[in-house]
């Protein structure tokens, strides 16, 4: 199995469907905000003519009031896998969630099922309460975790509060992964980060004059609960806020420009910290490079 990995707008599905043209492959997606169906052009979702010349699986499959975890997609992740072999094409893992790629590979942590009351109560909370909260039931994890990050510190709340015991208790006793059922070439893409950084303001601003306005447009008219993670996704709420009035398109393009770098910068730490050292990293940009290092590890 072939996994092409990376921060945001650091070419890896361009790469992955020359290696799938390449290897007879079959493109799965392993990227949090490319589930949705409602945000192709803001989430960078493959095109349709994109997908008419490979296969691609789990792309654009989940409807946007749905809330998706983990490990829910590492079943599907499981499935698509398994269709590919059995049709002997190279499987292809491409996406930028670092927590699906553990969850599949690692296993998922046992968490037994949060009482609703408690999850709708964290839930509610601003995050500073939740962090101030948080810091006092789960010391270690307050300390960890970015308290800016409402679903993290939301989650290692509400796991604390309902069972009893912290979320890094369970995460110890990973069960379900594949990890040691395969043999893996990972290629994770770590462009330079001055480059990164100006792929993805100029790739926004392409999104921008490319539809994702009326993508919003059409989310927002669907009237979808605000905690919905699709509601989350980096743009919607810039442009939900210039649809509604509030700012002006410039001023909605560089927050969603700003939230963009943080998240690629959040990214780009994981991939060349996280994975295992022996995870082929490079800096190339030039495809036929990455497709002859690849190659390379493939064929090893």
């Amino acid at each position: 199995m072939a996994l092409i990995a990376g921060p945001t707008a650091s070419g890896k599905s361009a790469l992955a469907m020359a290696i799938a043209e390449r290897q007879r492959g079959t493109v799965i997606n392993a990227d949090s905000a490319q589930v949705y169906r409602d945000l192709r052009v803001l989430s960078a979702r493959p095109s349709e003519e994109d997908e008419a010349r490979v296969p691609h699986r789990l792309f654009g499959y989940i409807d946007g009031v749905e809330s998706f975890s983990a490990a829910r997609w590492a079943a599907n992740a499981r499935a698509a896998i398994d269709a590919a072999l059995v049709e002997e094409r190279l499987p292809i893992l491409v996406g930028g969630t670092g927590l699906y790629l553990r969850t599949l590979l690692d296993g998922i942590a046992p968490v037994p099922g949060i009482d609703p009351a408690v999850r709708e109560q964290v839930r509610a909370l601003p995050v500073a309460s939740a962090h101030d909260l948080l810091r006092e039931a789960d010391p270690a994890a307050a300390v960890r975790l970015n308290p800016h990050d409402t679903t993290r510190v939301a989650r290692a709340l509400e796991v604390m509060l309902s069972t009893g015991k912290p979320l890094a208790h369970w995460q110890e006793q990973r069960v379900g992964g594949i990890g040691d059922q395969i043999e893996l070439s990972p290629l994770i893409l770590l462009p330079e980060r001055d480059r990164l950084i100006e792929r993805c303001d100029r790739r926004l601003a392409q999104m921008f004059d490319g539809g994702a306005i009326e993508e919003v447009e059409a989310l927002l008219a669907r009237h979808l609960p605000a905690p919905a993670p699709v509601m989350r996704a980096i743009g919607v709420p810039e442009i939900a806020a210039m649809l509604a009035g509030e700012i002006g398109r410039e001023e909605a393009l560089d927050r969603a420009r700003l939230a963009t770098r943080q998240y690629a910068k959040r990214q780009y730490t994981w991939f060349r910290n996280q994975p295992p050292e022996g995870w082929q990293r490079t800096d190339a940009t030039d495809r036929d490079s990455q497709v002859n290092i690849f190659e390379r590890i493939f064929l090893q």
